[in-house]
Parts: C-alpha cells; sequence; structure tokens
C-alpha cells in the first residue's frame, strides 16, 4: 500500500522540472499512426467508392456512371426479377439473373411474344431491355430467351434506389396487384401472381432497403439542414447562458436543473399517456410492434399503442429512480453543490478552459472522418467477381468464370443454360487476402486515436485546474494562459503517457467490438452454454472499460500534477482514491450526477429538444408554414437533441474534469498540509468548512485522521 504524501514546501502545484514518460509507447504510437498513413494511401489508391453509389450490371459496369456509355443509364433492370427470391440473394446481395442498365423502367407489361408479332413501336420499345446488338427481328423468341439476350416479359416498374422494381401496390382487403392487374403472362405459356412479384421484390431489395430509407434522411437534411444549425446555435448560447449562470448562482441553478429534469420527464409520461390513450379503438391501434416488424417508414410505429405504452414505462422508470436517489443523497447533495461552487470559482479565473472542448470536437472529427474514409475505400477496393449462374443442375454452378472466354469454355459446353455473371466484388491477390486485417487495423486506430485526443483533453484540463489549486494566492498566483501550457507539457512531455493508457483502454473496446460480431453470428446458434458465456464475457469486459476508464482518467489528472509515468500516476491516483473511499463513494460521484442532471436538463430533453418535436411534427400553428416538409420528422428533432446533447456536454466535461481535479488535489492537499501557519491548506476556506468537517487546526493539531475519514 501506498504512504500518503508527505509535506513539501517546495511543492507548489504541477511540476514544471518534469521529462518525457513512456518513451517506448510513444515511439510504438507514432509507428502506429505512420502504418495507419500507409492504409489509407494504399486503400485509396486501390479503393472506389463508386460501387456503392452505383448500381452495377451483369457486366460489372457502373449504371449512370460520368464519362462512360452508361452515362445516360442510371436505372438497373432485371431480366426476371422472380429469381430475386432465390437464397443466394441473401448470401451474395446479387440477383442470379441477367442485369441491364437502362434510361427509364419499363412502365407497361408486354411479353417478347407479343412484342415480336406487334408493330415497330412495341419491337423499338422491347428492345431497350435486351442486350446490345441483339437481331431481334432475324431471332425467334426461343431462339432469344435460350441464348438470354431478352427478359421473356415486361412488366410496369419504378425506379427505387436506381433499380427498376415492380410498381406493387396493396388494395382494400390485401390483394397484391402490380399497376393494376393481379396476374401476368409470363411469355413462356404460364402465369405469374401478383403476390409471387411482391416476395421476390422484398428479396431483391434486402441489400438496398438500407439505402432507401438513407436517402430519405439525407432529403431530411437538405429541406432541414438551415433549422437543424439554428437549433444548435441556440443549443450553445444557451449552455453559455447557464455556464455563466452556474458561476454565480450555482445553488440555486443545481436545485433548478433537479427540478427541471422531474418536470420533463413527468411532461414526458403525461403527454406519452395522453397519445396512447388518443389512440383507443382506432382500427390497427392494438397491432404489436413484434408483429409489425421491421418498418422504414418509422412513424408507422407511433401509430400503435404498444410504442407509446413502452415510452410510457421507461419514462416512469427513470422518473422514479431519479427521485428515489435525490431522496437517500439529499444530505449528501448539499456537499456537492460546495464543490460545484469551489469549481465554478477554478472555471472562472481559467475562462479559456470553456473553449477547449472545441479543439478536441474538431480533433476527434477529423479522427472520425479519417476512418470513415478510409473504411468506405477498403470495403470498395475489391474487384469484380463472376460466377457461373444457371437453372438446371450443373457441375460448375457458382463457380468463377471469365465473361470474355465463357462462350467457349467447358462450362458453357456442359450447362447450355448457364450464363457468367457479376456476382460480388472480392479477389484473390494478396492484398485481398489481407484485406480484413487492413478493415481491423483501421478499426483499431480509430478507437487509440479516439481514446489518445479524450486522454489529452482530460491531461490539459486537468493541469489548468491544478494550477489553480495550487495557487496560494488566487487569483495572483495562477500563470498566465494555464491552458496552453498545460497543453504545451502534455504534448512534449507525455504523448507516451496518454498514448499507453488510450492503448490499453482501445484494446478492452476492440475486444467488445469482437464479442458484440461473435454474438451476431450466434443469434441463429442453438448452443445455450456459448450464448451464456458470449454474455457473460460482454458483461466483464464491459466493466472493465468503465473500471479502466475510471483508472485512466485519475492517472491523467497525477500526470498533469507530478509528471510521472503512467503506471506510477495510476498507482498513486488508485491508493489515494482508495485511502479517500468513502469520499470518492458518496461525494465524487453525487457531484457526477448533478452534472449529468445539468447536462440532461441543459440541452435534449430540455426546452430545446421539446420546441424541436412540435416545430418540425408541425404541432405549432404559429410556425406550421415554416415547418419543412419532412419524410421523418424525427430526424431534424434527433439531430438537434443530440447535437444539443454534445455541445452541452462539452461544456459540462470541463466542470465535471474540474470537479475531479479539484477533489483529488483537496485529498492531496489534506495529506500534505494541516492547516498550521507553516504548512497552510491550499484549499479554499469554504470548500474546507464543507469538505473536511473538522474543527480548525488552531484547535486541533491531531484531526488530521477524522478530516480525511469524515463526511
Amino acid at each position: 500500500k501506498a504512504k500518503s504524501r508527505k509535506f513539501d514546501p517546495n511543492f507548489k502545484g504541477p511540476i514544471h522540472n518534469r521529462g518525457c514518460t513512456d518513451i517506448l509507447c510513444c515511439i510504438l504510437f507514432i509507428l502506429a499512426l505512420l502504418g495507419y498513413f500507409a492504409v489509407g494511401i494504399i486503400a485509396w489508391s486501390q479503393g472506389d467508392p463508386r460501387k456503392v453509389i452505383y448500381p452495377t450490371d451483369s457486366r460489372g459496369q457502373f449504371c449512370g456512371q460520368a464519362g462512360t456509355p452508361l452515362e445516360k443509364k442510371p436505372l438497373l433492370f432485371y431480366f426476371n426479377i422472380l429469381k430475386c427470391a432465390s437464397p443466394l440473394v441473401l448470401l451474395e446481395f446479387q440477383c442470379p439473373t441477367t442485369q441491364l442498365c437502362v434510361e427509364s423502367c419499363p412502365n407497361r407489361h408486354l411479353t417478347l411474344i407479343k412484342a415480336k408479332v406487334g408493330n415497330k413501336d412495341d419491337q423499338e420499345y422491347y428492345k431497350k431491355y435486351c442486350k446490345e446488338d441483339v437481331d431481334f427481328t432475324g431471332l425467334s423468341p426461343p431462339q432469344i430467351l435460350k441464348d438470354g439476350l431478352c427478359p421473356a416479359m415486361l412488366m410496369p416498374s419504378k425506379a427505387f434506389t436506381r433499380r427498376c422494381l415492380p410498381a406493387l401496390a396493396t388494395l382494400k382487403g390485401g390483394v397484391v396487384v402490380v399497376g393494376n392487374e393481379t396476374t401476368f403472362d409470363d411469355g413462356n405459356s404460364g402465369t405469374v401472381n401478383a403476390s409471387d412479384v411482391l416476395e421476390a421484390s422484398k428479396k431483391s431489395n434486402i441489400a438496398v432497403e438500407a439505402r432507401q430509407v438513407a436517402m430519405r434522411i439525407f432529403e431530411d437534411y437538405t429541406h432541414s439542414w438551415h433549422w437543424i444549425l439554428l437549433g444548435l446555435v441556440i443549443a450553445m448560447v444557451v449552455s453559455l447562458i447557464f455556464i455563466v449562470l452556474l458561476r454565480f448562482l450555482a445553488g440555486i441553478m443545481v436545485w433548478i436543473m433537479i427540478i427541471l429534469v422531474i418536470l420533463v420527464i413527468g411532461y414526458g409520461i403525461f403527454h406519452c399517456y395522453m397519445e396512447f390513450a388518443s389512440l383507443k379503438g382506432e382500427p390497427g391501434a392494438d397491432v404489436t410492434i413484434r408483429d409489425l416488424g421491421l418498418q422504414t417508414d418509422f412513424s408507422v410505429y407511433l401509430q400503435i399503442r404498444q410504442t407509446w405504452l413502452a415510452f410510457m414505462i421507461i419514462l416512469a422508470i427513470v422518473e422514479f429512480i431519479i427521485i428515489l436517489l435525490l431522496i437517500f443523497l439529499r444530505k449528501r447533495i448539499l456537499i456537492a453543490i460546495a464543490l460545484i461552487k469551489e469549481a465554478s470559482r477554478a472555471v472562472g479565473h481559467v475562462m479559456s478552459s470553456l473553449f477547449y472542448p472545441l479543439l478536441t470536437f474538431a480533433l476527434l472529427a477529423v479522427v472520425i472522418a479519417y476512418w470513415a474514409i478510409t473504411a468506405v475505400f477498403l470495403s470498395t477496393s475489391n474487384e469484380q467477381v463472376y460466377k457461373v449462374f444457371n437453372t438446371s443442375n450443373c457441375s460448375f454452378s457458382r463457380q468463377t468464370c471469365n465473361p470474355k472466354t465463357f462462350n467457349s469454355s467447358n462450362a458453357s459446353l456442359a450447362c447450355p443454360d448457364a450464363e457468367c455473371l457479376f456476382a460480388f466484388y472480392g479477389g484473390e491477390t494478396l492484398y485481398h487476402k489481407y484485406l480484413i486485417l487492413f478493415q481491423f487495423y483501421n478499426v483499431f486506430l480509430f478507437f487509440w486515436c479516439a481514446n489518445f485526443v479524450t486522454a489529452l483533453g482530460q491531461v490539459t484540463l486537468s493541469g489548468a485546474f491544478a494550477s489553480y489549486y495550487w495557487a496560494f494566492k488566487k487569483p495572483e498566483d495562477i500563470p498566465a494562459y494555464p491552458i496552453f501550457a498545460s497543453l504545451g507539457r502534455a504534448l512534449r512531455y507525455h504523448t507516451g503517457s496518454l498514448a499507453f493508457g488510450s492503448l490499453i483502454l482501445s484494446l478492452v473496446q476492440v475486444i467488445r467490438v469482437l464479442l458484440e460480431y461473435l454474438d451476431h453470428k450466434l443469434k441463429g446458434a442453438q448452443n445455450k452454454f456459448a450464448k451464456f458465456l458470449l454474455s457473460c464475457l460482454k458483461c466483464c469486459f464491459w466493466c472493465l472499460e468503465k473500471c479502466i476508464k475510471f483508472l485512466n482518467r485519475n492517472a491523467y489528472i497525477m500526470i498533469a500534477i507530478y509528471g510521472k509515468n503512467f503506471c506510477t500516476a495510476a498507482r498513486d491516483a488508485f491508493f489515494l482514491l482508495m485511502r479517500n473511499i468513502i469520499r470518492v463513494a458518496v461525494l465524487d460521484k453525487v457531484t457526477d450526477f448533478l452534472l449529468f442532471l445539468g447536462n440532461s436538463t441543459n440541452s435534449p430533453f430540455s426546452c430545446i429538444g421539446i420546441f424541436s418535436f412540435f416545430f418540425f411534427s408541425g404541432r405549432i400553428k404559429a410556425v406550421e408554414q415554416a415547418a419543412p416538409s419532412l419524410n421523418y420528422y424525427w430526424v431534424p428533432i434527433l439531430t438537434v437533441v443530440v447535437g444539443s446533447y454534445l455541445i452541452a456536454h462539452g461544456f459540462f466535461s470541463v466542470y465535471a474534469m474540474c470537479v475531479d481535479t479539484l477533489f483529488l488535489c483537496f485529498c492531496e492537499d489534506l495529506e500534505r498540509n494541516d492547516g498550521s501557519s507553516e504548512r497552510p491548506y491550499f484549499m479554499s476556506p469554504e470548500l474546507h468548512d464543507i469538505l473536511s468537517k473538522s474543527k480548525p487546526v488552531e484547535e486541533d493539531r491531531n484531526a488530521k485522521v477524522s478530516d480525511c475519514l469524515a463526511m
């Protein structure tokens, strides 16, 4: 067990004469970054994001790509949409039928036989949906179908995510139609039911269903971005005003925060109940969420009673827990308010700390953008893979083929009805074999860099607030530009220590990602023991991540003050907290709870979130005309809510870091000093009175032990 700190007359706060720490880990981090840049360069040279944007025909060409012969053919047409019901679609996201790029989707039902015997206009219309250079008039329909040159029939279709899918509709009574018909001549002396087409369309769209939602969301953003920006600006102004008020009216503002949280959640419960009651007796409102299944139109969920009942129960449980905590912690709240007041004074003297989160946000944005772009380029750096598709039994079925030489190959002779079609993007080169490792490296470096940026912010802020605490005469002894000085010390001396701490956290986070991946893969498995073991591992690593974050945070504070390496700082912080475990359990955490309530009250769950809900849902009559017309009105609401929360979290994270730093410095102060004229406390008298609850040192010099343990 580490011993408590001894009095040091030369200690005046963060040590300036310090050396570089954890140099080996610093070198490792730099090499990892260089490797990350190399992976990015390779991905950017090999990848092609057009594979995500444009649909691909059976020859692997991009439909609608500028500067190519298919530039004016942006839509993908399926020869036989019914083949998209094949299980192969679920495995390879590719329909086993010929696909062509076309200018427009067919708008009427027409068979190949009718087109052959029809007028010239019908023949020209049908040729647009055949392969190039087809002798449409010279070949007979059986020969055309045998060679796979044209589809057997056309049906009314609509463009959907750049693909021609049947124009399906459902009439009253659940009758499925395509256009206005329920059955079709399939061009081979048979009929096709519209319900079969519906099932095939669902399967063919399984790979692009998410894209439809994404396109609608993107459209909503284009219509509402200026309102979203206005909401975020208002959130920033409100947060700044709130922080300024907290500086002068900490006690009153904390109680206002608590009352607002209770009232806002209470209103949420009331609103959910009113919606739940209003849907009583409505047709279809009693359908369960399970029966409804996955819907791309999320507003459907708001039309059933079970959704509002679930919201109401969740909010009621949250309200009950918060009220219960406030009742049991009512005495500790008064003590926590004193610590928040001291933190307000510290922030008031180091005002530049409020703007430091902007740098953290900017660095995190760069990290996220680099990771996302690299991931897209890596995922699109595969080559075109063609496979043999056929309807009869064939030994060459689903084998890799070359479309240029397929007609003269053994597969074509052995399987007359087979075709060599584009299947998916892959590759067999050395680069493609290790592509999954590059993706893993991209994810790992993303976590490492993101955690490093967060650690840099924590060390910088804690160093600045430690300079405030250990200034004996405030504000005269506070150094000039404490944020810049602390940032310079962190980058110059402790890059290795920050990389070490963030590396440990990143390893745990990557393991959690792998466990989630395994859990996803084992969802269909019947082995209950494996599921149980996986759930236990996920729980253990979640707890481990939380513990590491807590230890890292306090280790960074000790690094900022003493300039030691990560392991030594983590050990000193751990034993210092253990010597003050009662305070850690019932004071520091209560303060964090109050700051969380303040964060919640200040941003999404209060005035801004509620106003954005009423505005974008069109419930404010005065500005109903100004509200944009949206596919999903929850898209801008959720964006404003999350953005406001992140803005408020950036400001309140400064307060949280300040509280944690002052708390550790306070414990250090109690161990180093006794309040006498020779060894005076650096803490303010108000903080000492309410945190230590001890008699004045002049009356009892031996009160230090009770000082450390009493609350």
